[in-house]
């Protein structure tokens, strides 16, 4: 069975063909239309699509695609196996329950931590039973250097760099990339050492734009063998929505 997995972010479009649990085709844009959809559709001929959006706007495309195509639109009441304790579940950003979904679907049976680095960094994590109560939510990479600049009045604007590796800065550059990437990095650790259960035994799941960045990050770190990239996690937890939704 085909399905169309449209995942709409802060920035980007993501959209994938899944055939059962295999990517087929994925690919980004900025601002798709129903021209973008027709090709897919036409390509794969899909049976069910599902769609997730961070933002509260409806586009035109929405409806064309509802029209030709059994749509669903992920909701946080699709826990899709998952034990769903968050107090609040109708202010849950879907992607973070899309990313949990997908870990728990990928690693079913253990711990995971699913953390993201995008606008924001979310770290959440789903326990052995599938049990999700809850996570963080801290300022992005980019969103850190853009406030000192922002609020200060003699701070620089400033570019990430990967391959700074230093505890302390020497100029002022220096000096906030440390505070920013140095900052980060041992918040990665704290997070981790947190939900890391007495066994030791945990899924680190890095994902989002920055999740590269992370991993470099992280790699010299005791936790770098415990890690594991996938840049699809939220289009695969939609995916595994979508199954357990038409089971």
């Amino acid at each position: 069975m085909t399905s169309l997995v449209i995942d709409i972010g802060n920035t980007l479009i993501k959209i994938a063909v899944f055939k059962l649990d295999e990517i087929l085709e994925v690919s980004q844009y900025e601002t798709i239309d129903m021209p973008v959809l027709d090709a897919l559709l036409n390509k794969y001929h899909p049976v069910k699509a599902i769609m997730s959006s961070v933002k509260k706007n409806t586009e035109a495309w929405q409806t064309g695609l509802g029209q030709k195509i059994s749509l669903t639109h992920f909701n946080t009441l699709m826990t899709s196996g998952i034990n769903n304790h968050y107090l609040t579940p109708e202010t849950l950003g879907p992607d973070r329950l899309a990313a949990v979904i997908g870990a728990y679907h990928m690693f079913p049976g253990q711990n995971s931590l699913v953390i993201t680095g995008g606008t924001a960094i979310t770290y959440d994590g789903v326990d052995t039973a599938g049990n999700y109560f809850g996570g963080s939510i801290s300022p992005g990479l980019n969103m850190r250097y853009k406030a000192l600049n922002n609020y200060t009045a003699g701070l620089p604007l400033i570019e990430p760099d990967a391959g700074f590796d230093t505890p302390y800065g020497n100029n002022t550059t220096t000096a906030i990339r440390s505070g920013v990437q140095n900052g980060i990095k041992y918040e990665l650790t704290g997070f981790i050492e947190s939900y890391k259960t007495g066994d030791g035994q945990l899924n680190i799941i890095l994902s989002g734009g920055d999740s590269i960045f992370f991993d470099t990050l992280l790699k010299n770190s005791i936790f770098a063998r415990y890690i594991k990239i996938e840049p699809y996690l939220v289009l695969k937890g939609l995916n595994a929505a979508i199954q357990k939704h038409n089971d």
